[in-house]
């Protein structure tokens, strides 16, 4: 028995691993699931409880890493274990970049599937199930299926979590690129309101783009934001004898193996958004490697180390266009409160895939990490939950670690829709999680 956590270390639980290394193995495993049932897992990066089944059995597909690349159409066929970051240092040399890319590159092509992951380019590029061409799952009986967007079960599959089965393989088409390098502007603003003004008018320029929120400010300042946004750079930006495709991503510095609780702090979190907020001074068009614009904190290897034993609470919702008071309401919550998110980003939503359990919808969307502990935060955050909800909102079922099987019901309405599907394809609930347990899947 090995135990397991999320990337948030909040909820760890014992369960026994296997590494299968080819869709046959895994398919044989599946066959051979006791009563506790199997749940996929890739990197560790969901933050909860997702990748995980106490007492069960629980396969690592990271030995899955096969991949082909079409250079004509720029589909790529890549096994399920293959990571994000292994992906984009083969495609990068060759002018491709990944459809979508979450906030790290450490998450596998089965991850991004299952939590259908969106990034800085949702408004314009929706998530990674819009760009699946198909995906090969293997079912409760150990049966090995092709799956295209014309089938009900894909579409239960991207965004399902892992529940409907193992995913060993995707096909998905990439974005040609001339460069490995963005152009990049920054764009302070001076509150929230001012915030979500420029987003509105200014967001659809740009093919990527982020706000980071200083959730500590209050009064005149509350909500202020510094916007990046960019897009891929062209051969004809970069300076003369530069190696336009050159790309070689790595961590520059590795967390240490433990960090003293109340490290991240009021005073700290404080005085680290002030010295941002100065330094983020208003910029057009400089030109930045592909890993600071998507992927910073990867380069602190096990930065969730930093949030201390007790770990931290990822926080992440989407309210619909049209119930930015709500979102007003929660900002003005969180910093009257004095909650201490180390890193707080807003973007906007475009339109969301079929998938039928798939987080984004046309909206804004906020992330938070929270350290774990923080008194008042359980109570806090079960409100927020109800005014959420009553917006027509959900929460992101990749980041959540403390959700309840009411809010989830109340706030996913194809659910019922899902579990036929997935009582089809799984009528002995074969596919398990703590998660599913947790939320009544």
């Amino acid at each position: 028995m090995t135990l397991l956590t999320g990337w948030g270390r909040t909820a760890p639980t014992a369960a026994r691993l296997a590494r299968p290394r080819s869709p046959e193995e895994v398919a044989d495993l599946v066959r051979r699931a006791s009563d506790r049932g199997v749940a996929a897992r890739g990197l560790g990066r969901s933050y909860g409880d997702a990748a995980q089944n106490a007492g069960g059995l629980v396969l690592d597909c990271t030995a899955l890493t096969s991949w082909s690349l079409d250079e004509t159409t720029g589909l790529v066929t890549a096994a399920a274990g293959l990571s994000l970051h292994d992906l984009m240092a083969a495609l990068v040399p060759r002018g491709w970049f990944v459809p979508v890319t979450p906030g790290t590159r450490h998450v596998t092509v089965g991850g991004a599937v299952a939590a259908d992951v969106h990034g800085k380019n949702h408004h314009a590029d929706s998530s990674f199930g819009a760009h699946l061409r198909s995906l090969t799952l293997v079912t409760a009986g150990g049966e090995s299926r092709t799956l295209t967007p014309e089938d009900d079960l894909f579409w239960a599959t991207v965004g399902g979590m892992g529940l409907t089965g193992v995913i060993t393989e995707a096909v998905f088409r990439c974005l040609p690129i001339e460069t490995s390098r963005m152009r990049v502007d920054v764009e302070r603003t001076r509150d929230l309101d001012h915030t979500l003004e420029v987003m509105t008018a200014t967001d659809d320029r740009y093919r990527y783009t982020v706000a980071w929120i200083d959730l500590l400010a209050s009064g005149a300042r509350m909500g202020r934001s510094v916007l990046t946004r960019g897009d891929h750079a062209g051969r004809d930006e970069l300076p003369r004898g530069t190696d336009p495709l050159a790309f070689g991503p790595g961590s520059l510095l590795t967390a240490p193996p433990w960090a003293p609780n109340g490290l991240l702090n009021p005073l700290t979190v404080r005085a680290f958004n002030e010295a941002w907020y100065r330094k983020s001074r208003p910029a057009t068009g400089v030109i930045q490697e592909i890993s600071p614009f998507f992927h910073p904190l990867d380069f602190v290897d096990g930065w969730n180390r930093m949030y201390g034993s007790k770990g931290f609470v990822q926080y992440q919702f989407v309210v619909p266009f049209g119930e930015e008071t709500t979102l007003r309401r929660i900002v003005s919550r969180l910093s009257a409160e004095g909650v201490v998110s180390f890193l707080t980003v807003l973007k906007r939503f475009g339109p969301g895939t079929l998938g039928m359990l798939s987080f984004p919808i046309p909206g804004w969307t906020l992330a938070l990490d929270i350290p774990a502990g923080q008194r008042g935060l359980a109570g806090l955050l079960r409100e927020l939950d109800g005014w959420i909800a009553e917006a027509g909102g959900r929460l992101y079922l990749a980041k959540d670690s403390r959700m309840s099987a009411r809010t989830m019901a109340a706030t996913y309405p194809r659910l019922e829709e899902w579990r036929k599907v997935r009582h089809e394809a799984d009528p002995a609930g074969i596919f398990r999680s703590d998660l599913a347990r947790r939320l009544g899947l």
